[in-house]
């Protein structure tokens, strides 16, 4: 099972919601070869409820994933801010992500995200894996906290984005503090779009649809990360084709039916 494990299922957070840009980019996804992918969406998206209740109408349910007619597999999850500056990643049950967002609606705008040790004790009263999201993206400050919270985290994100910018840099700070925390590395892409996907990935030796199970897989070393020849490119493509998009938007334009005009959906 080939997965990337932080994803987006919107161009950009404060952009409505549409089902058509969804639905192409998990098609996207699986022309790169993907079997599935955590749907790491902003926790303060603009309309996240609308997300899931859309993908799990369209989805027939397989454990905790969501597959589509096509056989693509959605596991439930989000990107989580924290007061210290930094980003989390939650993968678990739709039930346990759409709980766990209604009670954080009080902590979504800046200034009022809560600090780790409250968000890590929320975590713990579900059956969702944790992880630390580009950890040493610039602006984040998580790999300061003391080694005792840190350990709250079941993986660490080696992020598609920062290979982009310094592969060599990026390996070594993150094997780094994979060894100082012991906990695993896990590959995501960190896509917004359809360019990315494929940039880097993990290739797991069996596919499963529980998060029980993908956390078993993880415990063991039973995957590879993988990283595409072309990851550099990738990103950067992904990158100049957001930008456009969002100006289509930002000018008054309809940038979905921009991208998609002659696909089909």
């Amino acid at each position: 099972m080939k997965i990337d494990f932080h994803t987006h299922g919107k161009l950009a957070k404060k952009l409505p919601f549409s089902k058509e840009y969804t639905d192409w980019l998990f098609g996207e996804a699986q022309k790169t070869g993907l079997d599935a992918l955590c749907l790491t969406e902003h926790f303060n998206t603009l309309g996240f409820q609308e997300v899931y209740r859309y993908i799990s109408g369209r989805c027939t349910r397989e454990g905790d994933s969501l597959v589509t007619e096509s056989g693509f597999r959605i596991f439930p999850g989000m990107e989580t801010d924290i007061a210290e500056g930094g980003h989390t990643l939650i993968i678990g049950p739709m039930e346990c992500i759409l709980e766990m967002n209604r009670r954080l609606e009080p902590n979504k705008e800046k200034g009022k995200f809560l600090p780790f040790e409250k968000l890590a004790e929320m975590v713990e009263e579900y059956p969702v894996i944790f992880g630390a999201g580009h950890p040493y993206r610039e602006g984040g400050h998580i790999p300061e906290l003391p080694d005792d919270m840190l350990k709250k985290f079941f993986f660490l994100d080696v992020n598609g984005k920062d290979l982009a910018r310094d592969c060599d840099g990026t390996w070594e700070k993150m094997r780094a503090l994979s060894r100082r925390l012991d906990r695993p590395l896990v590959a995501g892409s960190d896509t917004h779009q359809s360019f990315q996907y494929g940039c880097v990935w993990n290739e797991f030796s069996r596919t499963v649809d529980t998060v029980r199970d993908l956390a078993a897989e993880i415990t063991k070393g039973a995957y590879e990360i993988r990283m595409s020849d072309a990851l550099g490119f990738k990103v950067e493509s992904a990158g100049i084709l957001k930008r456009a998009l969002k100006e289509i938007d930002a000018l008054g334009g309809d940038y979905v039916s921009v991208l998609l005009k002659g696909a089909e959906i």
